[in-house]
């Protein structure tokens, strides 16, 4: 049997509201009262925006042995997938997501139950406990269920790897401010598995605007640290906003630039560390960015190359170990130093060919982003060929800077034949809360702005 916090004391912080400790204790009381008030049976879509209520409605399924879903958005087609495989379906929303939803038996997770008894909780390591799913960044959203002892193997990984980082015998005491919803796999992992299994303390909020994260993090006693994606991580430091000192910065979801990750440590004051992973295995991998690009993985996990791939189906690889019982597939291509150290080229999936050049979406992107004077921006090769060519599009936020300007700083970052022909300037991207632009969104993008023009 496995616990559901880790020995901590249960007097100190789990979690902030607002700027109010939450001790452990009173977190446990929160559960035990929750769970009476669950269905017996079926399953939990976790739709809390707050943090330590997704905590304690995650706690609570737990306890009556419910799976708990995390979707990545409240869409009715995605609630409809779901459905389709738990047709016992009930959702567990706080004040902000239960406005909406129809057709369907919602639970509010409420405040406080002082009078409840705060009683340990274990729970067996084969106990099927979140049902994970991929963001749709490559199509449609995929379910991944994760049962208890892999869940408390990888946070007890990231929790040893992130002390070590820090020089600090433990993560008892960080406090933690996230940006990343706590139903992505990085966001659940980073944060509340962070706090339940790894000593941090939570902030029940999800800051988006810069002055918001600020003040989410001044709120916070030290250390801190703060759990972003690139995208937001350079939108907050592009803003001018003074920021607290924080002592351990947490990126992932998408590549990060060395200059981007070295200006966040000089910002900030302390570490920043990249995250490698993926719905399907967890955590992976580690890098201090400012310093290397070498990704290390974690102890135990080692990568392997899978023969018998042509060059039309690429490299592709597989991790095994720790956390990861059974060998899975990684959807990215990597060049191993050796099982354990490796850099990232690309995801498999987004390699594009053009003209006979190959390169891939997360390189184009990486280029266009770190033009000076691009906020944002996103690489997109159409299905439909000119001249029996694929012509790249590029859509960008730059206020500041034309079409012509960025096609001339690609063309000193990538080969001519990835340039982009058209370059559509708009006011914004529609990212997801992650910072993830998904394929169907591209898609509908095109589709908008990239009607044929009269020649």
């Amino acid at each position: 049997m496995l616990p559901f916090l880790s020995p901590r004391d249960l007097d100190a912080p789990l979690a902030w509201c607002g700027g109010t400790p939450v001790s452990a204790r009173q977190f446990l009381r929160d559960v035990a009262r929750m769970a009476e008030r669950l269905p017996a049976q079926g399953a939990a879509l976790n739709l809390c925006v707050d943090r330590y209520r997704f905590s304690v409605a995650f706690g609570a399924a737990l306890l009556r042995g419910h799976v708990s879903l995390f979707p990545p958005n409240a869409m009715a087609q995605t609630i409809d997938q779901l459905r389709s495989q738990y047709p016992l379906l009930w959702a567990l929303a706080d004040e902000s997501t239960l406005e909406g939803l129809t057709g369907l038996d919602v639970l509010a997770v409420t405040g406080a139950a002082p009078d409840a008894r705060a009683e340990a909780i274990v729970l067996p390591p084969e106990q099927p406990s979140a049902c994970l799913l991929t963001s749709g960044s490559t199509g449609a959203p995929q379910p991944h269920l994760k049962h208890w002892g892999t869940l408390v193997r990888n946070a007890a990984q990231e929790a040893q790897r992130l002390a070590a980082l820090l020089q600090r015998p433990s993560l008892d005491g960080l406090n933690i401010v996230a940006t990343v919803p706590p139903q992505h796999s990085y966001g659940f992992e980073s944060s509340v598995l962070l706090a339940l299994q790894g000593g941090a303390a939570i902030d029940a909020g999800r800051p988006f605007y810069p002055a918001d994260i600020a003040a989410a993090l001044q709120r916070l006693p030290r250390p801190r640290a703060l759990v972003t994606t690139p995208f937001h991580l350079k939108t907050l430091l592009r803003s001018g906003v003074e920021l607290p000192e924080v002592d351990l910065v947490l990126s992932a979801t998408a590549p990060l630039s060395p200059q981007l990750a070295q200006e966040t440590e000089r910002r900030c004051g302390g570490v920043l560390v990249e995250i490698y992973g993926c719905t399907e295995a967890g955590q992976v991998a580690t890098r201090c960015t400012a310093r290397t690009d070498l990704w290390h993985t974690f102890d135990g996990l080692r990568i392997s190359k899978l023969p018998g791939l042509g060059e039309e189906q690429g490299e592709r690889y597989s991790v095994q170990g720790g956390h990861v019982a059974e060998p899975t597939l990684l959807a990215d291509i990597l060049e191993l130093q050796d099982a354990e150290h490796f850099r990232l080229l690309g995801r498999a999936n987004d390699l594009v060919h053009v003209a006979g050049k190959r390169s891939s979406l997360g390189h184009l992107n990486f280029h266009l982003n770190s033009i000076e004077g691009v906020e944002d921006g996103a690489f997109w090769v159409p299905d439909e060929v000119t001249d029996g060519v694929a012509r790249p599009v590029a859509f960008v936020v730059a206020p500041t800077l034309s079409a012509r300007a960025i096609a001339a700083a690609l063309r000193g970052r990538i080969e001519a034949v990835f340039v982009p022909r058209r370059i559509v300037h708009l006011p914004r991207l529609p990212r997801e809360a992650t910072g993830k632009l998904t394929a169907q969104t591209l898609r509908q993008l095109a589709r908008e702005h990239l009607s044929p023009r009269t020649p």
